[in-house]
């Protein structure tokens, strides 16, 4: 599938978040650890966390579905053997987080998925859980899935690198709750992307699960069990940044629903990151309003300069038949989205219609996602006329953009940014696109409601 964007002249609507696929993963997989029945409100079913509640399933989790209401029958950890080898397909968090969790069934379970799953880093986890007793080990021995586990979860002492993925962490402490003694973490070195374990705690703590804290990098879980709840999943960050920067790079105005002020998610900072590049925002309790973008000559505090390599404002009657670059009225911006690498496609999309240059920091550890995130985003960049300078670590952007074709390389989250630009420039058609469905099922459907030219091809 292809989508084919074109200049959006006005962005406007209310519309409501997509529910969180970070808290939904983390609910279902409570849920069906918990005792008794849990009623999950609002739940995200994009292509990873059906994954998820599949894998629930196949553990011997019953669970009925409705379109905003999820019906789940816990095991109270008492699980199944699986009948045959557990597909998730694409998604990444379902592999981590079910790794640790299927040592609690009995005899061996399988897991595998795609082609781009079969690529993603597991050997630090394996490690760690080696130390817990946990036999759970790569079935190459080349540190990638497929993953063999086997039955028993002992606990005690181990330790974990915090700056390659989180999710390995969370991952630990989503089940130390039910290992044989109580489990000790340590995360060594830089703790990256900490926001998403300020999220699993913030769960298992709403499920009945008390974890101890020494500092911020040891964690203590006793033998505790999980008890079922009524909980309701928040809007996600991470989705309507898109959103969001639609309304910002096209002066757009949208009401976003579901979005919560008191939010674990790291991925948040999205609102602070576009007020910098000039966006207005005004945030509510429960909702944020987006009203386009203040006047680009008025400077603000921490951004770059914004007559520095200053491009043309948009011009809504642009054909691009001529691939002349264009910005929109944000200016560009020095970030480091160390804590929130799911946000580099979005800020990347941004910079590249924003005027002037932008340095993003911080994000080596984005490499190791659907694709190598920092390398993907500046090559596809880089085709629509954006000067990108790839570092090991971020990217480096001159905002000016033109129209031209671009590839998803299946990564969600490069479909929709690369529509943020498209929506700028006009003219971009994004190429294996129905990967935005792991995430932000209706994606098109919406950005089309809020007045964003996007047609699927």
């Amino acid at each position: 599938m292809e989508l084919r964007v074109e200049q959006a002249k006005r962005i406007e609507g209310n519309v409501k978040a997509p529910p969180s696929k970070s808290y939904t993963h983390r609910a279902l997989l409570l849920a069906c650890l918990a005792e008794g029945k849990s009623y999950l409100r609002d739940p995200l079913y994009s292509a990873d966390t059906m994954a998820t509640l599949e894998a629930c399933q196949a553990l011997g989790c019953q669970i009925d579905v409705d379109d905003d209401l999820c019906r789940v029958r816990g095991t109270g950890g008492n699980f199944k053997t699986p009948d045959d080898i557990l597909d998730l397909k694409n998604s990444g968090t379902t592999l981590r987080f079910l790794t640790t969790m299927a040592s609690l069934a009995p005899g061996h379970t399988m897991l595998t998925g795609d082609e781009s799953l079969k690529g993603r880093p597991m050997q630090q986890l394996l490690d760690a859980l080696q130390k817990l007793g946990v036999k759970a080990f790569s079935a190459h021995n080349n540190g990638l899935p497929p993953i063999a586990i086997e039955s028993g979860f002992t606990g005690g002492k181990t330790d974990i690198k915090g700056d390659v993925s989180s999710q390995y962490i969370s991952s630990i402490l989503l089940s130390a709750p039910y290992a044989q003694k109580s489990v000790d973490l340590e995360v060594v070195g830089d703790f990256k992307s900490r926001p998403y374990v300020e999220m699993t705690l913030d769960i298992m703590e709403k499920f009945g699960v008390k974890v101890k804290q020494e500092g911020r990098e040891h964690f203590h879980v006793d033998n505790q069990i999980y008890h079922a709840e009524d909980y309701t999943i928040e809007g996600d960050y991470s989705s309507a940044s898109y959103l969001i920067s639609a309304a910002a790079t096209c002066n757009g105005k949208i009401n976003i629903q579901n979005l919560f002020s008191d939010s674990k998610q790291g991925d948040k900072v999205i609102l602070d990151i576009v007020k910098k590049m000039g966006g207005k925002i005004l945030v509510e309790k429960d909702h944020v309003i987006i009203n386009g973008t203040i006047d680009p000559n008025k400077g603000q505090s921490g951004t770059i300069d914004p007559n520095k390599g200053q491009s043309r404002t948009i011009n809504t009657n642009n054909k691009q038949s001529t691939g002349e670059l264009i910005t929109c009225d944000l200016r560009g911006i020095d970030v480091n989205l160390e804590n929130t690498p799911d946000l580099l496609p979005t800020v990347a999309a941004l910079a590249s219609v924003a005027q002037g240059t932008s340095h993003i920091t911080g994000v080596e550890h984005a490499r190791f996602k659907e694709t190598d995130r920092v390398h993907t985003m500046a090559l596809e960049l880089s085709k629509l006329g954006v000067k990108v300078t790839e570092e090991k670590d971020g990217l480096t952007i001159q905002g000016g953009a033109h129209g031209g074709v671009v590839e998803s390389h299946g990564d969600h989250r490069l479909v929709m940014a690369l529509t943020l630009v498209g929506m700028v420039t006009g003219g971009v058609l994004i190429k294996d696109a129905d990967a935005y469905r792991v995430s932000f099922p209706d994606f098109p459907q919406v950005m089309q409601e809020l007045g964003c030219p996007v047609k699927v091809m």
